[in-house]
């Protein structure tokens, strides 16, 4: 009975160890843990509380009136939001595709030897500086683009006022030819996020396990059809995922959208080609150099709802994601 009593004696001092190193580790990954969510509301508090003035002066009612004029107190931020928004969504409607379609290439079609230097440079490019996508821009896409894409396109479109063809009509604001607008920094932010969402896409299909394939091809699927229904399908919570991440890049982009956008923050054009500006190219620009404090304030403000959109594209991400993972009849997909 001793005999037996000594091991079982040893194995409970053994577990009673374990548990006393675990403890220390369990509370410093919560003390992190914990930490992330005390600097969001931090974050969130400092600007608050360095808006107060302006929103004391205009309410949230400013958010969707036009005109900037520090000197005269005159401030309107639908400029900046309209800027952040259409330059945003236009970014993630030419690179979410693209970026699945990259990954779909070189997780299912790439030649195995082409496989790991295409992903390297795909994420070398996520890693190239936004200002050198500024500089590109302006010094080899935008005369490219004038030339060959916004002068053909409003000479065919003219100054067409009905939607949609009032997107690509001629600006009023500023010359086509300038080549800044919400268009160019379109393009230009979704250059910028496709190498992510390529990535990540690339990431979440590879670890597709491979009977989804298998199963697909032994009923007598195409190719196509196994990488649409067996692979796509069963990633697209990642994918969605790796979207909504390049989509909060987009948002929060400062430099290269401040260098192509057009810096238009008194009011709102119809023509995606006219110049605007963003919510973050505009409180980069103006911030350090605020006339007043009630200026200061109002930057803030727009900073502040610049951060609202982030948390709540955030939270919709999550629930997107947490709806496309669901299988069928509601279950949870592992």
């Amino acid at each position: 009975m001793a005999s037996q009593a000594e091991p079982l004696s040893g194995l409970k001092t053994f577990q009673r160890r374990i548990e006393h190193g675990d403890l220390p580790f369990r509370y410093l990954t919560m003390f992190f843990g914990l930490l992330v969510i005390l600097l969001v509301v931090a974050i969130g508090w400092v600007v608050w509380d360095g808006s107060a003035e302006a929103r004391a002066e205009f309410g949230f009612g400013f958010l969707f009136q036009e005109g900037w004029n520090p000197v005269n107190n005159n401030y309107g931020a639908w400029p900046a939001i309209y800027g952040t928004l259409a330059s945003s969504g236009i970014a993630l409607l030419i690179a979410g595709p693209l970026g699945v379609l990259i990954g779909v290439f070189l997780s299912e079609l790439c030649p195995f030897s082409l496989r790991m230097p295409l992903s390297f440079l795909v994420e070398l490019l996520a890693a190239i500086p936004s200002v050198i996508y500024g500089m590109w821009g302006i010094f080899v896409f935008i005369p490219f683009f004038v030339k060959y894409i916004a002068i053909p396109i409003t000479d065919l479109v003219g100054n067409a006022t009905t939607f949609p063809l009032s997107l690509l009509s001629a600006p009023q604001t500023a010359p086509v030819t300038s080549g800044r607008g919400i268009m160019i920094a379109g393009i230009i932010l979704a250059i910028m996020i496709l190498p992510t969402i390529a990535a990540i896409s690339r990431d979440v299909l590879v670890v597709v396990p491979n009977h989804q394939r298998e199963a697909l091809l032994a009923v007598g699927a195409t190719r196509w059809e196994m990488i649409w229904k067996g692979v796509i399908s069963y990633a697209r919570a990642g994918i969605v995922g790796g979207m909504m991440l390049g989509l909060g890049r987009a948002l929060g982009e400062t430099m290269a959208a401040l260098m192509v956008i057009g810096s238009l923050k008194k009011t709102v054009e119809s023509s995606l080609f006219a110049p605007g500006i963003s919510a973050a190219a505009l409180v980069a620009s103006e911030l350090p150099n605020a006339d007043s404090s009630l200026h200061a304030s109002t930057l803030i403000l727009i900073a502040l709802v610049l951060f609202g959109i982030t948390l709540l594209l955030n939270a919709a991400a999550r629930l997107l994601v947490w709806h496309v993972s669901r299988g069928p009849g509601g279950n949870v997909r592992a």
